[in-house]
């Protein structure tokens, strides 16, 4: 892997562990034309996620370092029940997580890969037509029966191609939620989520076997941690305006174009 594979690399992992046309779906498309095997380099893997994590925490720092306050009050009140309804929503990803880790993995160095790949995006688009068509409730805070619900929308979107924000955030607003708090509390909840996949990937043991450069990897962190904050504040300015449409679009075109690929 050279520098430009791995800017290249870390600019698609940034925008889209954000926007909502699967990072993991869009990872497998740029793995196939650039030829890179990214699925068996953890170490490279890790340290784009633990840029997206920084860049999450960069942007939303005011709520998080409210949230982390409030907990550390170590009284019952509302952060403490918002960090609750983190911790409620991460259940569904952790038991999948889990369960079918083997069977996730396979399907990513699958033959049919961007058949799955292409049949997930067209799923995106249709859960984001859905919710940039639903009514608007705008409910003044999530229950913790959404947080449950969404914490199991992230948990499908464990399918690649499936994007996680655009599966959550969908999920939101079409249980009548505030679109401002449905895409804080998506891109919060994977915060604990991408951290337990890190901390169980360096745990395994299998990243002292890579050999990366470490300037491979700086400028893949740095242009995934850049991407990422824009995107991250993007995507919620584009959530609060109900332009979510422009992504399913989005999201049909490059479905097609990966199913037609499989032809």
């Amino acid at each position: 892997m050279n520098y430009l594979e791995s800017i290249l690399l870390g600019v698609v992992q940034g925008l889209t562990e954000f926007l909502p046309v699967s990072s993991s779906g869009h990872l497998q498309i740029a793995k196939e034309l650039l030829g890179v095997e990214i699925a068996e380099n953890l170490t490279f893997d890790v340290t784009l996620h633990a840029a997206t994590v920084l860049s999450t925490i960069v942007v939303l720092r005011e709520q998080i370092w409210d949230l982390l306050r409030g907990l550390f009050r170590f009284e019952r009140n509302s952060q403490t029940e918002y960090v609750g309804k983190i911790l409620l929503s991460m259940i569904p990803i952790g038991i999948v997580g889990f369960a079918f880790k083997d069977q996730l993995n396979a399907m990513l160095s699958s033959s049919v890969i961007m058949l799955i790949v292409g049949e997930m995006l067209l799923v995106t688009a249709a859960l984001l037509t859905f919710a940039a068509r639903a009514k608007e409730r705008e409910k003044s805070e999530l229950s913790w029966r959404d947080a449950w619900i969404i914490g199991c929308a992230q948990a499908v979107a464990a399918m690649p191609g499936l994007s996680r924000s655009g599966t959550t955030i969908a999920t939101g607003l079409l249980l009548g939620n505030d679109k401002s708090a449905v895409a804080n509390f998506s891109f919060i909840m994977v915060i604990p989520v991408i951290l337990g996949k890190m901390i169980l990937d360096i745990a395994s043991g299998e990243m002292a076997a890579m050999s990366v450069p470490t300037e491979v990897l700086v400028s893949g962190f740095l242009a995934a941690f850049v991407s990422g904050a824009l995107a991250c504040k993007f995507m919620i300015e584009i959530v609060k305006r109900g332009r979510l449409i422009w992504f399913a679009a989005y999201c049909t075109i490059v479905g097609c174009i990966c199913l037609i690929t499989t032809l």
